[in-house]
């Protein structure tokens, strides 16, 4: 028997601030991927009005000590900046040596849109390299961390940001980077976003003995940078489903409001592993189901823990080693 799923009193059209209200965050330290633009301004921002003391993880400082700027003049308090390219193993290796304090919420929030195929310094393929590679590499550097901070504060978070790309397919673990088979931007992302969630589910199985807990979120559709390098193809798959009512934007507050849920209410303190759309734990659909009748879902693949097993210790061989 299937356990209900958890639910929260906000929804589709609540913003961050809204799940934030009455919530005290002083004392709790924050990292947040990709936080010079779009939903990590607002996911820094929205953290940083609460109490948090934000480290905005970007690879454009120049850009992230402009939003540290906007930040510190809204909020009257200034997050910190600290270069991270996820792409590069280098520096996620640099990153997680520097980082000496106790940390309580990590929320991987980067990711990389391609039109067509790119590939790392290493030969990766690039939105699989950074959308996960990069993340589960800097989540692993700083589990020491996110325990000391999970012994401080009865609990540490991870929040991995998926999407309702991930219906459209599953990670193949035998071509992780199109080596053998025709390079589709669409299918790459969408096995990335899987890959997201299937990272949650293994580090709750991991860590959750260590007070840490990882869930997925998938945003909504936000008209946000990550679409700039969109090819003709992806724009009008991207216009048909929202006119095929797949879905409907949302602006950058209520996009970040389900990442708030997954980082602060006290429904998902303890407990990891799940799919969060519009604030609310998602409900689970077959693999063959399609996104068109299951907006709201999401598929049995991006939660099976198994594939997560096996995925995990894929990604600790492509992350291990000299860098």
């Amino acid at each position: 028997m299937p356990l209900p799923l958890i639910r929260t009193r906000f929804d589709a059209e609540s913003t961050a601030a809204d799940v934030l209200v009455d919530v005290d965050l002083i004392g709790l330290r924050a990292i947040v991927t990709g936080a010079s633009s779009g939903l990590g301004v607002e996911t820094a921002r929205a953290l940083t009005a609460a109490g948090a003391a934000v480290t905005l993880a970007v690879r454009n400082t120049s850009a992230g000590t402009a939003v540290a700027d906007v930040v510190a003049h809204s909020t009257g308090r200034r997050p910190d900046v600290r270069h991270l390219d996820l792409a590069d193993r280098a520096s996620v290796a640099a990153f997680v040596a520097h980082w000496e304090a106790p940390l309580h919420l990590l929320v991987n929030n980067a990711g990389v849109v391609t039109g067509g195929l790119e590939r790392t310094a290493e030969g990766r393929e690039l939105q699989f390299a950074t959308n996960h590679l990069g993340h589960h590499a800097l989540a692993n550097g700083l589990r020491r961390s996110l325990a000391r901070g999970a012994a401080e504060r009865d609990g540490a978070r991870i929040v991995a940001l998926s999407s309702t790309a991930h219906m459209r397919a599953n990670v193949d673990l035998d071509d992780l980077d199109f080596t053998r088979s025709e390079y589709d931007p669409q299918i790459a992302y969408a096995r990335a976003k899987t890959a997201n969630s299937l990272f949650a589910v293994a580090a709750t199985r991991r860590w959750a003995d260590d007070g840490i807990v990882a869930n997925a979120v998938n945003p909504g559709g936000i008209a946000t940078g990550l679409q700039r390098n969109f090819s003709a193809a992806q724009k009008a798959s991207l216009e048909a489903a929202e006119a095929a009512g797949v879905f409907a934007y949302k602006t950058v507050e209520q996009g970040a409001a389900t990442t708030m849920v997954a980082a602060a209410a006290h429904e998902f303190a303890h407990t990891g592993g799940h799919y969060l759309d519009d604030c609310q734990e998602a409900y689970t659909v077959p693999n063959e189901a399609s996104l068109a009748d299951h907006p709201h879902g999401v598929k049995a693949w991006a939660l099976d823990p198994d594939a997560a097993d096996r995925l995990w210790r894929a990604s600790e061989e492509l992350t291990r080693g000299p860098h």
